[in-house]
C-alpha cells in the first residue's frame, strides 16, 4: 500500500520565496563586502572588526531577543526586520557615493544588520513549526528545500553577481541587497498568521529568557546540537576573515576568482542539502551529524594545504556539502522536539552560542594571520572542527535522538515519526 505524502501548505511557498530572494541579496553582499573592505584597508585586524561586528548582536541580545520573539507576532517581526535592513543599507551606499565610507561606519552597519538578522532568523525558526504543525517529516522536507535554495542563491548565484555588480560601482551590491530585503518584507507580510503561544503568566522577560536558556543547557542533545555550530563558527570565521586575502596572496586569484571559490562551496552545500534526508535515514541523524562534521574538518585541512585555487575550490565544495547536510538535519530535529512556547528562546539561545563564538573566531583569524601566516588560521580551523566532532559525538547519538522524538510525540499526542530523521 502506498502512503500519501502530505503536501506543504501554500504559505510555505511564500516564505520559501522570501528567503530565496533575501538569500540572493546576502550572497551578493557576502562576496562584495570583504572586497569593499579591502578598498579601505589591508589590515587583517581591521577586516576582522567588520566581520565580527555582524555577529556581536547575538552575543549581546541573543537570549533576550528570543524571549521577545516568543512574545511578539512572529510574522510581523520578520517583515519589520527585513524592511529595517533595507533602509539601513542606504547609509553605506550614500557614504560610498560621497567617498565618506570608513571602517567604523562599515562595522556599525554590519552590527545593525546583524541585529535585524537576529530577530528575523529567530522569528522564522519559531514560525515554521507552527505553520507545519511540528510534523517531523514536513519540517525536514521544508528545511531541505529552504537550505537548498538558500545555498544556491547566497552561494552559487550571489557571489559572482556581487563581484560583477562591484565592477559597476562599490555601492551597487549594497543597493541590490537592500532591494532583496524590501521584496522579502513584502512577501513575508502576506503570510498566513500562526497563533503565538501565550507567554507564562506574570513572568518577567528575564525569567522567560532564563527558562529558554535552561532548556538548552539541561538537555544534552540540544546542547550538543548547539555546541557544534558554536565551535564551528570559531573555525569558519577564523578562515573566512582571511579567505579573501589568502585567495589573493597565496592562490593568485582576483575578485572574480574569489567569487568562484565561494560558489564552489555553495555547489557543495546544494548537494549536501539534497542528500541530507537519505543520509539521515541510512545512518541515523546522530551518526550522520558526526560524519558531516568530520568531513568539514578534513575538507578545511585540504583548503589550508592547497597549492592552487583548484584544490582549494574542491576542499570548499566538500566542506559545503557537509554544512548543507548538517543545516537540514539539525534544525529539523530541534524544531520537532522543542515545545512551541519555547521555540523562539531555544532557537535564539542555540544561535547565540554559535554566533557569540564568531567574533572570537574572526579576531583569532586576524591575529594568527598577522602573527604567523595567512594559512595558519585555516589549519587551526580544521583542528578545531575535528576536535569538536570527537567531543560532541555521544551528545547527539542516535539513541538520544530516538528518545527525544518519542518524548515530543507523546507530549503532543501525535504518532512518532523517527524514520524521517533517524
Amino acid at each position: 500500500m502506498t502512503l500519501a505524502v502530505q503536501k506543504l501548505p501554500t504559505g510555505f511557498g511564500r516564505l520559501w520565496t522570501a528567503q530565496t530572494v533575501s538569500s540572493l541579496g546576502d550572497g551578493v553582499l557576502h562576496s562584495a563586502l570583504p572586497l569593499i573592505t579591502l578598498t579601505l584597508t589591508r589590515d587583517p585586524l581591521a577586516i576582522a572588526v567588520v566581520t565580527a561586528a555582524g555577529t556581536l548582536p547575538w552575543l549581546l541580545f541573543g537570549i533576550l531577543g528570543g524571549a521577545l520573539v516568543d512574545r511578539w507576532d512572529r510574522r510581523r517581526t520578520m517583515w519589520v526586520a527585513d524592511a529595517a535592513r533595507a533602509l539601513l543599507l542606504a547609509v553605506p551606499a550614500a557614504a560610498l557615493a560621497l567617498d565618506a565610507l570608513t571602517i567604523p561606519l562599515l562595522a556599525a552597519v554590519a552590527f545593525l544588520l546583524g541585529l535585524g538578522g537576529l530577530f528575523f532568523d529567530t522569528a522564522a525558526t519559531a514560525y515554521l513549526p507552527g505553520l507545519l504543525g511540528r510534523d517531523a517529516a514536513l519540517l525536514e522536507r521544508a528545511n531541505s528545500r529552504m537550505r537548498g535554495t538558500q545555498t544556491a542563491a547566497s552561494g552559487f548565484a550571489g557571489p559572482p553577481a556581487g563581484s560583477a555588480l562591484l565592477a559597476l560601482g562599490r555601492a551597487v551590491p549594497l543597493l541590490a541587497d537592500a532591494l532583496s530585503f524590501a521584496l522579502s518584507a513584502l512577501l513575508v507580510r502576506s503570510l498566513p498568521a500562526v497563533p503565538v503561544p501565550a507567554p507564562e503568566a506574570r513572568e518577567s522577560l528575564l525569567k522567560q529568557a532564563r527558562a529558554g536558556a535552561s532548556h538548552v543547557f539541561r538537555d544534552r542533545l540540544l546542547l550538543g546540537l548547539a555546541l557544534r555550530p558554536a565551535v564551528g563558527n570559531v573555525a569558519f570565521l577564523a578562515m573566512e576573515t582571511v579567505l579573501a586575502l589568502f585567495a589573493h596572496d597565496r592562490l593568485g586569484v582576483g575578485a572574480s576568482g574569489y567569487g568562484l571559490l565561494l560558489t564552489a562551496e555553495a555547489v557543495g552545500g546544494l548537494f549536501g542539502a539534497g542528500f541530507a534526508s537519505l543520509l539521515g535515514r541510512r545512518l541515523g541523524t546522530g551518526t550522520a551529524l558526526t560524519c558531516t562534521a568530520t568531513v568539514e574538518g578534513l575538507a578545511i585541512l585540504a583548503v589550508a594545504a592547497a597549492p592552487n585555487a583548484y584544490v582549494a575550490g574542491l576542499g570548499l565544495a566538500v566542506c559545503g556539502a557537509g554544512i548543507g547536510a548538517t543545516m537540514v538535519l539539525a534544525p529539523s530535529l530541534r524544531q520537532a522536539i522543542v515545545p512551541a512556547h519555547l521555540m523562539g528562546r531555544v532557537a535564539s539561545t542555540s544561535r547565540m552560542l554559535s554566533m557569540c563564538a564568531a567574533p572570537f573566531g574572526a579576531f583569532l583569524g586576524g591575529w594568527l594571520a598577522t602573527a604567523y601566516d595567512v594559512r595558519t588560521p585555516i589549519f587551526v580551523a580544521a583542528g578545531l572542527l575535528l576536535t569538536m566532532t570527537v567531543v560532541t559525538a555521544t551528545m547527539t547519538s542516535n539513541r538520544r535522538v530516538e528518545v527525544a522524538l518519542r518524548a515530543a510525540a507523546a507530549e503532543t499526542d501525535e504518532p512518532s515519526r523517527p524514520a524521517a530523521l533517524v
